[in-house]
């Protein structure tokens, strides 16, 4: 596993025509749903959009956030919405749920990067247009983020530095 740690980057230059075979995202999403959650309560859901018209009524959303008209996701075929029910556990079970599916993209050749302003899309009227056909309650769940994931265009990335003075032992 320390491999995948040690691979995994930000991808911000993704393979626009092509997209991700299932098989890879049911693995990438299995990875996530067994993350660990506080008491064991795994309140955090995933949602896989791959349709090209809800994506990019997604990146146009996300964008808007920052007064952008730019993809925020970096022309990635696959955007991985998680989210948790609102309880004090939500921001922390999520963020395990997302590095859990970050590693397994690594491990799976898969680019993939972490994009944030899902607390606010939830928040959104918009959003719950986007998310109207699901069998939730959106105001149930708290947005934590999104995983744009797709084939990287970039084969090699610059070893990571690491910051010294960041372990302390008592």
């Amino acid at each position: 596993m320390l491999k995948e740690i040690i691979e995994r980057r930000s991808c911000r230059n993704f393979d626009v025509n092509r997209m991700v075979e299932d098989e890879k995202i049911n693995k990438v999403v299995e990875a996530g749903l067994l993350a660990p959650s506080g008491m064991n309560r795994q309140d955090s859901i995933i949602i896989v959009i791959k349709n090209k018209e809800t994506r990019d009524r997604l990146v146009k959303l996300n964008a808007s956030m920052l007064s952008r008209d730019s993809d925020t996701f970096y022309g990635a075929p696959v955007i991985l919405i998680v989210a948790n029910k609102k309880t004090p556990f939500a921001k922390y079970d999520g963020a395990l749920v997302m590095e859990n599916m970050m590693l397994e993209a690594t491990h799976l050749g898969l680019g993939n990067i972490w994009i944030h302003r899902a607390k606010e899309e939830f928040e959104s009227s918009e959003m719950k247009d986007i998310l109207k056909s699901l069998p939730i309650n959106i105001d149930d769940y708290e947005g934590v983020g999104h995983l744009a994931l797709g084939y990287s265009l970039v084969k090699e990335y610059p070893s990571k530095e690491i910051k010294p003075n960041r372990v302390f032992k008592i």
